[in-house]
């Protein structure tokens, strides 16, 4: 896929920062997710010292993505979805539109960041983008995403190769929910799953709820690695 076809935006460095690595925004809408998985891929297996870092937001068809160590048992009834195979840490997972997807695409090393400070960084960015809604979320030890009254909201899962991370996180918007049913949902049977718009109401029919979602959810991991909030409210 061509990325440079796509909107993207370059983050600024406060002026007191300004050795910060350079790091572009990449919106790529709703994709097919072997494409997206591959391209991420590539660019963890061929790094260069001095590429960009990227974060890409976008939507996915309807698929299930399996952990490299996952287990079948997990994936109860795909029905007609596809089953993915992917090298993330993690167990089974679902994605879909109307679902906001974060990859991550950065040089570890060079940032001086470790997994676990990483894990730390995506899930306080989507509990601080649902406090903005009024959606009290935590995170749970031993089980990475983030979670509202033991219903889980947001995921995450990660892969490091060459100093690399990708993969990254989604967080259910406003979303068909139904097919989390066909799988024990990251491993865990009888996890429940929610969203935005089950918890407010009021913005189930908000337009472009997923697009602002998308960009609160870039100020804060922008502003979580050091850089300007790009968007305004």
């Amino acid at each position: 896929m061509r990325l440079a076809s796509y909107k993207w935006i370059q983050a600024t460095a406060p002026d007191d920062s300004p050795d910060l690595p350079p790091l572009i925004v990449r919106r790529l809408g709703l994709q097919d997710y072997e494409p997206i998985f591959k391209s991420m891929r590539y660019l963890a297996e061929h790094p260069r010292p001095d590429r960009a870092d990227e974060i890409w937001l976008l939507s996915h068809k309807p698929v299930f993505t399996q952990g490299q160590a996952g287990r079948a048992e997990h994936i109860l009834n795909p029905g007609k979805i596809p089953v993915v195979q992917v090298d993330r840490g993690g167990q089974v997972t679902y994605h879909g539109p109307g679902q906001l997807v974060a990859y991550l695409l950065l040089d570890v090393r060079r940032r001086k960041l470790g997994v676990r400070g990483l894990v730390d960084l995506i899930e306080r960015s989507m509990i601080e983008t649902l406090g903005q809604y009024g959606i009290a979320a935590e995170p749970r030890s031993g089980a990475p995403g983030v979670y509202v009254n033991d219903a889980k909201i947001g995921a995450l899962g990660l892969r490091v190769k060459n100093g690399w991370s990708y993969h990254g996180l989604s967080l259910n918007v406003r979303m068909d929910l139904t097919p989390f049913h066909g799988i024990n949902p990251c491993g865990f049977e009888k996890l429940e799953v929610t969203q935005i718009s089950d918890l407010e109401p009021e913005l189930a029919s908000r337009e472009l709820l997923l697009q602002e979602v998308s960009r609160r959810l870039t100020n804060r991991l922008l502003e979580n690695l050091g850089y300007i909030a790009p968007y305004t409210d």
